[in-house]
């Protein structure tokens, strides 16, 4: 957020889904780089979270160093989503890596896929945070990823 004049603009284009919180399966992540003879090799990361413009991950080697990079990302109950990535930034504490991608090529489908689960997994938080009594919805497109407590509350409590 940047403070403009004693008001918090947000700058961020999309809603982020936070992956390391609330998320019950592990989500596979590689960088396909190129060897010297052409080869691709892959550099598995953790995904902290996901925005339909990018995402953060933690790697325990130093991002590749290269204009752009090619990803498929697996999610559980979603098809391998390919896309093109630049990084924005890196933090290194401890041999940990902590990177920024932003997409710079994703198509207009998986961009929705993406957007439409973290706004649904958003409005879900929002319904926490109001103490809604229906809480996890079965519509809900981030319900296939979701491991809160609330989402084994059944829909219908009988009387």
């Amino acid at each position: 957020m940047k403070k403009t004049s004693k008001v918090l603009k947000e700058r961020r284009q999309h809603v982020r889904l936070p992956i390391l919180h609330g998320i019950l399966e592990p989500v596979e992540i590689e960088f396909f780089t190129t060897d010297s003879e052409g080869r691709p090799v892959p550099q598995p990361a953790i995904l902290v979270d996901l925005s339909a413009g990018g995402m953060r991950l933690i790697t325990f080697m130093a991002p590749p160093h290269t204009k752009e990079l090619n990803i498929v990302l697996k999610l559980n109950g979603i098809k391998g989503i390919p896309l093109t990535g630049k990084i924005s930034w890196v933090k290194e504490k401890g041999g940990v890596f902590m990177s920024g991608i932003a997409f710079s090529g994703i198509s207009h489908d998986d961009r929705k896929i993406i957007s439409d689960m973290a706004e649904d997994y958003s409005d879900c938080d929002t319904r926490i945070a109001l103490k809604l009594p229906e809480v996890c919805v079965e519509t809900c497109r981030a319900h296939g990823l979701c491991n809160k407590p609330q989402k084994d509350e059944p829909l219908f409590k009988k009387k």
